[in-house]
């Protein structure tokens, strides 16, 4: 057994989860493990009691408890096996880089994170954006598996601290594309219906899904909380579907998702939140608007705005669409240009 050990956070580790801090100092300590530890008052931060998911800073103290010798060995490296067809294609999907930002045009169907089933996701392929860097690009934000579009990375770990930090502070502006279900009026609002989790059917509760809960009742709904979505009706199929804007104010699971069916117009392709099989016809319901119209989901984050974490200029990236989108466009005539920079000019 090791014995306690004080151990004053760097410059560079400022910001960072209490819990992920130490598995990286120590990465055979488990999750679990941390977890008892901060209950049992053992690992402290200036003294005082933390949660797992408490933040360190620059130059406060760590008291670690003592460690087994099993803990203290170092970390194997993990050998990245990625083909060179999955690098080229993460590598052609960037969109914008610097010494500090990768920006990725995501495809549809590849997910962030790994996870049960997952093993082909950015995370992973992130070994093939390095680019000539020691270490690859961290993940400071995500979208879902099969929205595509705008994805940031950050380079070091100073960037990510900055760029984290400003997704957690809201300090970033996202516009989202999508394709939906009828026609959304009035043609430019908001929505901020509440939204609570429902338990999925899964033995590890897959299948979860978000519930809008109208603003009068989120305080007395028990794990609800609160949402806010900012959204435009730009173009129309006479009432079949139409081309909607939306941004996020707040950053809930599957918001924009939830959001535009618990309105009555589904994103296009979205079987979670309007129905695999259910074709539009004409009433605002049902997820799949049929014809030549691809079954995928029709959701696009298209453009982001955001500091730079070093020059601390504004950044704007924009991404183009995906194939099957693009494919939806051109079927109704749109093109990518007739929609405004800005849409909520008006709601500002």
């Amino acid at each position: 057994m090791s014995g306690v050990q004080m151990i004053t956070v760097s410059e560079d580790d400022g910001g960072q989860r209490i819990d992920r801090w130490l598995r990286r100092l120590f990465p055979h300590v488990n999750q679990g493990r941390i977890e008892k530890m901060c209950r049992k008052g053992e690992l402290r931060l200036d003294g005082g009691r933390v949660k797992a998911s408490t933040r360190v800073e620059a130059g406060q103290v760590v008291r670690v408890p003592p460690l087994a010798d099993s803990d203290l060995k170092p970390a194997e490296p993990r050998a990245m096996r990625i083909s060179e067809a999955d690098a080229k294609m993460i590598q052609s999907c960037v969109i914008y880089r610097d010494d500090d930002v990768i920006v990725l045009n995501k495809p549809a169907g590849l997910a962030v994170q790994g996870g049960s089933g997952t093993t082909k996701h950015v995370d992973g392929l992130a070994e093939a954006l390095k680019f000539g860097l020691e270490d690859k690009p961290k993940l400071v934000h995500r979208i879902d598996k099969d929205t595509s579009g705008v994805l940031v990375l950050a380079r070091n770990r100073k960037a990510a601290q900055a760029l984290t930090a400003a997704f957690r502070h809201k300090n970033t502006r996202k516009i989202y594309w999508a394709l939906v279900a009828g026609v959304p009026t009035p043609y430019l609002g908001e929505i901020k219906n509440g939204l609570v989790k429902a338990p999925g059917h899964g033995k590890s509760g897959e299948g979860e899904k978000m519930i809008n809960v109208h603003p009068q009742d989120i305080d007395d709904t028990p794990g609800a909380k609160r949402a806010h979505t900012l959204y435009a009706t730009l173009y129309r199929v006479a009432s079949r579907a139409a081309w909607v804007a939306m941004e996020p104010i707040t950053g809930r699971t599957h918001q924009l998702r939830a959001h535009m069916s618990g309105m009555g117009h589904p994103i296009a392709g979205d079987g979670k939140y309007g129905g695999s099989g259910q074709e539009n016809l004409g009433d605002g319901w049902g997820a799949q608007i049929g014809g030549v119209i691809s079954k995928k989901l029709h959701l696009h984050a298209r453009r982001m705005v955001f500091e730079h974490p070093v020059t601390r200029k504004p950044v704007s990236v924009v991404a183009p669409l995906p194939d099957h989108m693009k494919e939806s466009w051109e079927t109704f005539g749109w093109t990518e240009d007739l929609a405004a920079d800005d849409p909520f000019e008006d709601l500002k």
